[in-house]
């Protein structure tokens, strides 16, 4: 059996919580830290009926990517949603570990599983934060190869939105074909000057604003919001195996009631 403690311990060994940007709340958020684990439930976001999902399944601890909570909480009650979230959790004694922007840097985490979805090559990164005490680098976004040379942005969009089950995919067309590829996990459409300083083609990102596909078409970039869910539920799957490999007593699952919060048409 493990704690929740030596479970925030391995994780924290993967993706040290410390490299977090300011902006961030990810951490040991909820729980016990010497409860022992039998269950972990992994998810990409702690939602109501993810939480009702671990304490029916019988979970003493959830693993999300985004924190349950990540602005300041003034109240815990059932009349707010966050609130909600929190009693459940704290009712059925489930704990809660959510790795952010930590995951997202680090090596193997959203980025590199990314990149690995559109299968990419020669990957390295798109933007070095800083290197961890046993000097290996870390930073958000990747760059690689396109897993086949001389596509449209019509037809790569078409992939990715196949690659990562996207609702949809909104796309800039740069009006070069695909070959460097830049990809953001979630919102870095901040990053789209990155993608073209790192000599990118196209960029497959997600929560993009319109002033930044502005920006790309006058660049000549193909731009590509593949949504937020779509680009970085592809972590989830490595961070349950990750889990099970430094845990093999724990019983460790995927939400089978997360999905993507919208449709596309």
């Amino acid at each position: 059996m493990a704690t929740v403690k030596e479970i925030y311990g391995e994780l924290d060994r993967w993706a040290p919580f410390a490299i977090q940007m300011e902006f961030d709340n990810a951490g040991f958020l909820v729980g016990r830290g010497e409860r022992t684990v039998r269950r972990v439930l992994v998810s990409l976001d702690i939602t109501r009926e993810v939480a009702d999902e671990a304490v029916e399944w019988g979970a003493e601890l959830i693993v999300s990517h985004h924190p349950v909570i990540f602005h300041p909480v003034k109240s815990i009650t059932d009349r707010e949603p966050t609130g909600r979230v929190l009693l459940r959790l704290a009712e059925g004694g489930v704990a809660a570990i959510c790795a952010h922007t930590n995951l997202d840097a680090a090596q193997g985490g959203v980025n590199d599983c990314l990149a690995r979805a559109l299968g990419l090559t020669g990957t390295g990164q798109l933007h070095q934060d800083g290197t961890l005490a046993d000097g290996s680098p870390y930073g958000i976004g990747r760059v690689g190869t396109a897993h086949a040379a001389g596509l449209t942005a019509g037809a790569y969009a078409a992939f990715v939105k196949e690659r990562l089950s996207a609702a949809s995919v909104r796309y800039v067309d740069g009006g070069r074909p695909v070959s460097r590829v830049a990809v953001g996990g979630g919102s870095c459409g901040s990053m789209l000057d990155d993608a073209w300083a790192a000599g990118c083609d196209t960029f497959v990102t997600a929560d993009v604003k319109y002033d930044v596909f502005l920006r790309a078409r006058e660049l000549g970039l193909n731009l590509m919001d593949a949504g937020h869910y779509a680009t970085e539920q592809v972590v989830c799957p490595p961070l349950a195996r990750f889990l099970q490999e430094r845990f093999p007593t724990l019983e460790v699952r995927l939400t089978g009631r997360h999905r993507e919060v919208y449709q596309g048409v």
